[in-house]
């Protein structure tokens, strides 16, 4: 079995780093992955990936569908192309006018809280403004009265193992545009 010890920066107090927590794993980047993931009747899913050629409108018409069977509740702090905004709104307008029923064919999108949107800044006539049930935050989701001191305790860290010869934390794998694994 895998191992799923999270070897990276953990903020002291937090986190999951034995890898405890899930009852199921959820992988791969085919549709049929993400589409069995996405049918596991969730109610709620936060997106929360770098934009890569893998990652660009990862969740459209078909995966909203697959959602609406639970009404589920969609929290995008990742960024914005990661989604088909025009079908993320037909969602949401399909949940209102269903009158909020839950049924197997898909009611819609029960709401959405948008830190990133397709284009930023977002103009005056997008549609994402009127659509129904959304929150649009400015982009400042990874602003955080913490972060300096995060960020400076991951710098100390990384400069602990680079003394020591140990592979540093957070690295990023340019070409695949996610962070390499550590050891």
């Amino acid at each position: 079995m895998e191992s799923r010890r999270d070897h990276g920066y953990i903020v002291p107090g937090t986190g999951d780093p034995n890898g405890d927590i899930p009852t199921a794993w959820f992988s791969g980047l085919d549709k049929q992955s993400l589409h069995h993931f996405l049918d596991q009747d969730l109610d709620q899913l936060l997106i929360s990936v770098p934009l890569t050629q893998y990652t660009k409108h990862l969740l459209g018409k078909e995966e909203f569908r697959i959602l609406s069977k639970k009404n589920a509740f969609i929290t995008n702090i990742a960024r914005g192309e990661i989604i088909v905004q025009d079908d993320l709104i037909d969602a949401l307008m399909l949940f209102e006018a269903s009158g909020s029923s839950n049924s197997e064919s898909g009611g819609g999108l029960r709401g959405a809280a948008m830190d990133v949107a397709t284009p930023e800044p977002l103009p005056k006539d997008s549609r994402l403004w009127d659509a129904p049930n959304c929150i649009i935050t400015p982009h400042m989701s990874g602003t955080h009265r913490n972060y300096a001191t995060r960020a400076l305790q991951v710098l100390e860290n990384n400069l602990e193992r680079l003394v020591d010869g140990q592979r540093l934390l957070n690295l990023v794998d340019r070409k695949t545009g996610y962070a390499s694994k550590a050891i």
